[in-house]
Parts: structure tokens; C-alpha cells; sequence
């Protein structure tokens, strides 16, 4: 196994995307609760950061509140405190800071965790991020699409495996969409001459694109897949990829193996 495959492996399971959430069951996504029940059913965890007032980083989706919760406006415009004090609808769980996030997962399971970006440079957000995850003991990986992210918060903490996001950006709440060029250049992973990733987290409605089957045939960074949601796209994800992000679905809780041929 490569140093990179190494680094990587632990993460190599079916993964909960947004934790193993089911709204109509008062499961609300990237929550505790969906965290909790992804631990207890034995799966990996992916959740999603966004950064509240002053950079602190928050366990939440949408750049807007609306959705999920009783607050309207924008993630960004509230400190960590507020944000905490602000109701979830249908359920009692409340908005986490990536502190809190960790003590819960506490190394029980793989932990991805996706940081939002609003694709400028590096900054306090990402600061926090690495100061909170750098001597986190459990498997995790840290992701996202803007390859600036990536690479500051890789250079930061320098022990955790950084992954680069790729594939379908159109109408994503938690993704502003960039111009046309940085579009391309996540498609066909030409942003990875910046990010330098250990792993790649690609869109299973791309899949098979050769620029991630070239990444993980010969360049070793394995490949995770998002989101997962169908039989079909479950055996698209065995074929292609190392691990699947998903969610609707309850796939084997045990750690996926495939064939790198």
C-alpha cells in the first residue's frame, strides 16, 4: 500500500452523507442526532462547515438558515453563540461548532468534513479549522471544492488527509457557484496542481470520468463518491470508486473493498 493509500485508509467506508439523517423520522442532517445514528448503525460520517461571524467554523449546510432552522439569514452573519441559541426545525437538536462535532465522533468512525467556501482565499476560517482538527486522534479527512481551502488548511495541519471536491456544482445551496474556467478546472481536476490532494470526493453522476479514474489508478489518491442514492448508483460507485457517500440508502455497514484493475 502507498503512502498515500496509508493515510487514507481508515476512511474507507460506506459514509453518511450529512449523517444518517431521515427528516419525516425527525432526523434532521448534520446534526447530533444524525451524527449519533450513523456512529450506531457502524458508519463513516460526512458533514458539512460553514463559517459563522469572525470565521468559526459551524456544522451546517446552506449558506441560509431558512431550511433547516427558526433563523433567517446567513450563517456568516451570526457569531457560534447565536447560531447555538437559534431552534432547529422538527427536532431539539441545535446548530454545532467543529468542536463540539469532534468530541461526539471522538474516533469512533471515519469523519469527513466538507468546508463550505465562497471562494476567496485562505483565511481565519480556515485557520480554525486547522487549529480545531490538527490533534483530532480519530480518522478523519478534511474536503472541499475551492483547492485554496485544501491547500491552506493541508499546510496548517499537515497530519490530516485532505481531499479535493469535484464534479457537479450547478444549484448547490452550499456552493457558490464559481465562473466557467474554475469549473472546468474542478471537472477535470486541474485544481489539484494547487490543492495537491490526498483523496478525491467526486460526483457519482460524472462517474467514469478519466480524470479521477487517472487520479486513482495511477496516482494512488483513492476515490470517494457523492451522493449515492440509488441501487444504480451503488453498483456505479463499486465499480468506480473506493468508498460512496451516501444517503436514502442503508448499504453494508462493514468497510467497502474493491479492485484497483
Amino acid at each position: 500500500m502507498t503512502p498515500v493509500m496509508s493515510c487514507t485508509a481508515d476512511l474507507i467506508r460506506p459514509i453518511a452523507h450529512r449523517g444518517l439523517h431521515d427528516r419525516s423520522k425527525g432526523i434532521v442532517e448534520n446534526t447530533e442526532t444524525a451524527v449519533c445514528a450513523a456512529i450506531e448503525s457502524g458508519y463513516g460520517i460526512e458533514v458539512d462547515i460553514q463559517s459563522a461571524r469572525n470565521g468559526a467554523p459551524v456544522v451546517f449546510h446552506d449558506r441560509r438558515l431558512h431550511r433547516l432552522t427558526q433563523g433567517e439569514g446567513h450563517v456568516a452573519d451570526y457569531s457560534l453563540s447565536e447560531l447555538k441559541n437559534i431552534p432547529m426545525q422538527e427536532t431539539g437538536d441545535r446548530i454545532l461548532g467543529l468542536g463540539e462535532l469532534l468530541e461526539i465522533v471522538d474516533g469512533k468512525t471515519p469523519l469527513l468534513v466538507e468546508v463550505k467556501s465562497d471562494w476567496r482565499g485562505a483565511g481565519p476560517f480556515e485557520d480554525a479549522i486547522a487549529r480545531a482538527v490538527r490533534h483530532y486522534k480519530g480518522p478523519i479527512g478534511i474536503m472541499s471544492f475551492n483547492p485554496n481551502s485544501v491547500r491552506a488548511i493541508g499546510h496548517m495541519a499537515p497530519g490530516i488527509p485532505k481531499g479535493l471536491v469535484a464534479g457537479g456544482l450547478g444549484g448547490r445551496r452550499g456552493v457558490p457557484i464559481p465562473g466557467r474556467l474554475k469549473r472546468l478546472a474542478l471537472r477535470h481536476l486541474l485544481s489539484s496542481v494547487i490543492a495537491r490532494p490526498d483523496f478525491i470526493a467526486y460526483d457519482i453522476r460524472a462517474l467514469p470520468r478519466l480524470a479521477p479514474i487517472i487520479a486513482r489508478k495511477f496516482f494512488d489518491r483513492p476515490l470517494f463518491t457523492w451522493t449515492v442514492r440509488t441501487k444504480a448508483q451503488e453498483a456505479l460507485a463499486t465499480k468506480w470508486a473506493d468508498a460512496m457517500i451516501f444517503e436514502k440508502l442503508r448499504p453494508q455497514a462493514d468497510p467497502m473493498v474493491y479492485d484497483h484493475a
